[in-house]
């Protein structure tokens, strides 16, 4: 690989667009161990009144999360809303379809709701209904026992279950990858589009400024891929704001330079979702612009989810079993540090993104019963991004030496954004590719008035399958880079080999 310098400009006249603060959002489902001994552990010494888990609630403020979607995931396509309201002692137990589990719906609706309030004024509801089983009469029931001030019989349950005031549950997802057969209630996307349409102008009638997520494909590689899209936004062009996007990444036959470039397809996906949402607007003559709810998005290694799934006892339905957990190396940060990038780079149609998930599951975030909980390695790169990451995304087109992947072909080492804040502070996150070298790095900066390098974090490590565990969970942190300048106008560091770096400049 080359060690010839990768080079960029900056200049505040050419932008992306303006970062949407839901941009940092994640995911709570009803699959697991992310919500009982995840955020919701009664009896924990660290648990309150409430059996939220405060030690988790600090890690999720320091981790900077705002919309937080709600109960799934493939579990909504089971979701009956009134199994989880109500006094909690009294809720139907019920066996949960999607991840072959027993649910006690001991956290239910109240709980999610008093879990964002705990987490904080930044942290916003986003909740999915069950179009799987169910339609457009449980979709209106939900949204009124949640939203409706009072004098309704739905709304006074509410108040009764102990909640005077509504829930205000603005962003709403109408269901949940209806696209794929392992879906409860799997629909063609004709079914679909039409249940779809039928339940937003219901939600509408009930309160027009509600904002409404359709299911887009649950990958690109969905054999219905665009052609779902199309024929679901046909149906709903006006009468949804977002569709939504989900990907996943892993490496596959060993293949991590591939692995590397993830984002490549993660751009491609974006922009060919983008591509199908305007030629339906062309089409039907409207001047209204769809935008895009990256609402899944994670490295999650599925192949060993699969492995597990095959192997199960199907006479065995668990309470919160330990699934999914998987344990996050350097390598698979530096390629959600890259993802990340992806997202702020198409700031300008992705308004919403969702990191699945939170706690435990394919999380940021991992928490022993009765014990610890702890940073992954994926939190560090989704903190300073949600902390750094708010203002305008400045428009980057790098020359960067290139690698050969065996997927995307020759691919830039370098993935970079930088986002402008309302202060003038810019900040620069690089993700170096390369997994032997270091990667010099020449930025110039146009009309930006910047002077000092305020910070230059890397995450990276001499073993870039350095994880944190419940053994050592410090195991990996960000450190500082030594030697990186600003003089007369440009930037100038060394990127180390395979890493996340952060750079402020002021």
């Amino acid at each position: 690989m080359s060690n010839s310098t990768a080079r960029f400009t900056l200049d505040p006249a050419f932008t992306v667009g303006e970062v949407d603060p839901r941009l940092f959002g994640s995911f709570v489902e009803h699959l697991g161990r992310c919500v009982y001994t995840g955020i919701f552990e009664p009896g924990h010494p660290a648990a309150d009144a409430a059996g939220l888990r405060t030690d988790v609630l600090g890690l999720v403020r320091e981790l900077g999360v705002t919309a937080l979607r709600y109960p799934g995931g493939n579990f909504v396509s089971g979701y009956r809303w009134e199994d989880s309201v109500g006094p909690a002692e009294d809720r139907p137990r019920r066996l949960d379809l999607a991840w072959h589990s027993t649910e006690t719906n001991r956290f239910g609706l109240a709980e999610y709701i008093a879990f964002l309030r705990a987490v904080g004024p930044q942290a916003e509801p986003m909740m999915a209904v069950n179009l799987g089983t169910r339609g457009v009469a449980e979709a209106l029931e939900l949204q009124e026992y949640a939203n409706h001030p009072a004098g309704t019989a739905l709304a006074d349950l509410r108040a009764a279950h102990g909640d005077k005031d509504p829930y205000g549950i603005r962003l709403w997802c109408l269901g949940n990858e209806m696209d794929g057969p392992w879906q409860t209630g799997h629909k063609t996307a004709a079914e679909y589009g039409r249940l779809a349409a039928e339940t937003a102008r219901a939600m509408r009638q009930l309160d027009p400024d509600v904002e409404l997520v359709a299911c887009g494909s649950s990958s690109q590689a969905m054999p219905t891929f665009a052609s779902w899209e199309a024929t679901v936004l046909e149906e709903t062009y006006d009468l949804v704001d977002y569709i939504s996007l989900h990907a996943y990444y892993e490496p596959e036959d060993g293949d991590l330079d591939s692995f590397l470039a993830s984002a490549v397809d993660m751009e491609s996906f974006i922009d060919n979702v983008v591509a199908t949402c305007d030629h339906v607007g062309a089409r039907l003559k409207s001047k209204k612009r769809i935008k895009l709810s990256f609402d899944e998005w994670n490295v999650w290694y599925t192949s060993r989810w699969e492995a597990h799934a095959q192997a199960h006892d199907p006479a065995d339905w668990p309470e919160a079993p330990r699934l999914l957990e998987d344990n996050y190396s350097v390598l698979d940060a530096v390629v959600f540090g890259s993802l990340l990038i992806a997202l702020l780079r198409h700031a300008d149609r992705v308004t919403v993104a969702c990191l699945a998930q939170l706690v435990n599951v394919i999380a940021p975030i991992m928490t022993e019963p009765g014990g610890p909980a702890w940073r992954q390695t994926t939190f560090f790169p989704f903190a300073q991004a949600s902390r750094h990451g708010r203002g305008r995304v400045l428009d980057v087109r790098v020359d960067s030496p290139t690698y050969d992947t065996r997927r995307f072909g020759p691919t830039d080492l370098l993935h970079a954004t930088a986002v402008r804040a309302d202060d003038g502070t810019v900040t620069v996150f690089a993700v170096n590719r390369d997994r032997a070298d270091a990667l010099p790095l020449e930025v110039a900066l146009t009309g930006l008035g910047l002077t000092t390098v305020v910070e230059h974090s890397v995450l990276a490590d001499a073993d870039p399958d350095a994880r944190n565990t419940l053994a050592d969970p410090e195991r990996v942190a960000p450190h500082p880079a030594e030697g990186t300048t600003l003089t007369d106008g440009v930037l100038g560091a060394v990127l180390e080999p395979l890493s996340w770096n952060v750079i402020r400049l002021a």
